[in-house]
């Protein structure tokens, strides 16, 4: 049997297919008991629109490219659903891309979503060369949501405030009497801004920051911290740059036979659901990932509206969510 075609639906109805046209698209003034009947029609058909057609009458794809940094980081999913509902909302489908994957097989990280005709993209995470953003956002609409690197024109940034958020996260150490803590770092302007924001805090309070770079993974979160516990001094207090990371100091800690926090505080940043397993319930700065997401779904929105508007910066507040895994420094071991 052929599928439905919008005559169907305009007979079963009893409407021109002028109007049923107007109510799938959702626009134009239609009386209502019009509009039930059209998709009474053609749900009872079993009618569905077709995209390729509809996209060349429109000469739009109705589709949002969504270029990740990498999928395996679970703070991206939480802010991929926050994105997904205002797009939602405004008819647009998201095609996901994995940038780690692409560069892996060598494949040009955007160019696909251009072949594609999507009809704007988000960069989520620190993407290296990303087809060159500059000369992208002066074909498409281009939002970068979760990265802090500069911009070149035309590109609205949606981010956390990394700085604050690792000095509350430092500051809540130091508050419960360490001294000595280690920040594990991570690469690209969000680590960066994240170290800055701790030593900023460690100087504060006349203590001096320790550190040891980290690439932001489980692994090189496990690694960092072997090597910070192997010092003559080590550390009482571990502030890592992600959950990730955390998670890694957190299984260094317990193979080396430290009991955290008695032995060692661990504080993490981004808030993901793994902080929140409860074997782990890791103290972490929430950066409220699923807001970031919706902002950024926003000023997607926007700049279909006005394509020639400057690139904004907008940051999201971060706040500490204190759990198990920090608490005051063993007795004699604040110095």
């Amino acid at each position: 049997m052929r599928p439905p075609t919008i005559r169907d639906v305009a007979e079963r109805a009893g409407v021109s297919k002028s109007l049923v046209s107007l109510v799938l698209r959702g626009s134009g003034p239609v009386r209502p008991e019009k509009r039930d009947a059209v998709l009474r029609a053609a749900r009872e058909l079993g009618y569905r629109p077709n995209a390729a057609a509809r996209s060349l009458s429109e000469q739009r794809t109705r589709t949002v490219g969504v270029l990740l940094d990498d999928l395996r980081n679970p703070w991206f999913v939480d802010l991929l659903d926050g994105l997904n509902a205002p797009l939602h909302a405004a008819g647009l489908r998201m095609l996901l891309a994995d940038a780690r994957l692409n560069r892996r097989i060598g494949h040009d990280l955007a160019e696909p979503f251009l072949d594609l005709g999507v009809d704007g993209l988000v960069v989520v995470g620190t993407v290296p060369d990303a087809g060159g953003l500059g000369s992208l956002a002066r074909r498409i609409p281009v939002v970068v949501a979760g990265a802090r690197e500069a911009q070149p024109p035309g590109v609205d940034v949606v981010a956390g405030d990394d700085e604050h958020g690792a000095r509350l996260a430092t500051e809540h150490l130091l508050g419960l009497g360490h001294r000595r803590i280690a920040h594990l770092a991570g690469h690209g302007a969000v680590g960066a801004l994240r170290r800055q924001g701790f030593e900023a805090a460690m100087r504060a309070h006349g203590a001096e920051p320790l550190g040891e770079p980290g690439d932001l993974t489980e692994e090189g979160g496990y690694r960092g911290t072997v090597r910070l516990l192997s010092r003559p001094e080590p550390p009482t207090a571990l502030f890592a740059v992600n959950d990730m990371a955390a998670v890694g100091a957190l299984s260094a800690a317990g193979e080396l036979g430290l009991r955290v926090p008695h032995d060692l505080s661990v504080a993490g940043y981004d808030n993901t659901s793994v902080s929140r397993l409860r074997h782990l319930w890791l103290t972490t700065v929430d950066t409220s990932p699923h807001e970031v997401g919706r902002r950024a779904a926003r000023c997607l929105l926007d700049r279909f509206e006005r394509p020639e508007r400057e690139g904004r910066v907008q940051l999201a507040v971060p706040t500490l969510e204190i759990r198990g895994t920090t608490g005051p420094p063993a007795a004699g071991l604040t110095g």
